[in-house]
């Protein structure tokens, strides 16, 4: 799940997303364009859910997937929209 916040006096965005994977032992967050390179390591909740906040520039738009144990690929259907990827499948998209 993705949750915005915008602010109307700052230069940028709190963006939350969220990711129900209870089986999972391990989550990051990548792209959001960085080339692909550094992911966001997601933290655990108590009840499963992985979450992680970070600020974005307001009036942008990022790719994004969540990658799970570091073998698995996961879209998340609450972004704004899904583009295609050089991989024959889809990236995430959210815009600010």
């Amino acid at each position: 799940m993705v949750q915005k916040t915008i602010y109307k006096t700052k230069d940028y965005a709190k963006v939350k997303f969220s990711l129900e994977a209870a089986a999972a032992k391990s989550v990051e967050l990548l792209g959001l364009n960085d080339n692909w390179k550094k992911g966001i390591k997601m933290s655990r909740k108590k009840d499963g859910l992985f979450q992680a906040e970070i600020n974005l520039p307001k009036n942008s738009t990022h790719e994004f997937k969540y990658l799970v144990d570091k073998d698995q690929w996961l879209s998340d259907a609450t972004a704004d929209r899904e583009v295609p990827n050089v991989f024959g499948g889809t990236n995430s998209v959210v815009s600010l």
